[in-house]
């Protein structure tokens, strides 16, 4: 618990040009503090300031595998549809031509999968490299 003597009651005021806002904010984008002014106030009182480190072919690579999990996500909502539909249907003509229909999607669905696959033994590769 905080001692009254250790709460913030001082406000510091300074101007400054867009330019030096800006490069202020990018710096405090770069670091791993959550509020700028935590950020700022490590700067004036010359506190360690961590800096965040971007693995950019990490950051490749969750870029590939967030777009291929939409792409699962859409492929398994039309799944289900057709699932639910195939629970209604009474007619053998209909059940036919549904069933071809999830013949489609399972395939899209596995050739997502070989995606998904694939892209993880690039990157394990990558890694076994470095």
């Amino acid at each position: 618990m905080e001692n009254k003597s250790d709460k913030r009651t001082r406000w510091l005021h300074i101007r400054l040009t867009e330019r030096e806002q800006q490069k202020i904010r990018d710096k405090h984008k770069q670091s791993t503090s959550r509020k700028l002014s935590d950020y700022a106030r490590k700067v004036l009182l010359d506190k360690t300031i961590k800096v965040k480190q971007r693995n950019q072919s990490l950051d490749d690579f969750m870029a590939e595998m967030i777009q291929l999990r939409n792409e699962l996500n859409a492929i398994g909502n039309n799944y289900n549809q057709v699932v639910k539909k195939l629970h209604m249907l009474k007619d053998f003509s209909d059940v036919k031509s549904w069933l071809l229909l999830h013949e489609s999607a399972h395939q899209m669905l596995q050739q997502k999968v070989a995606e998904i696959k694939s892209k993880i033994n690039q990157i394990d590769d990558q890694w076994l490299q470095g």
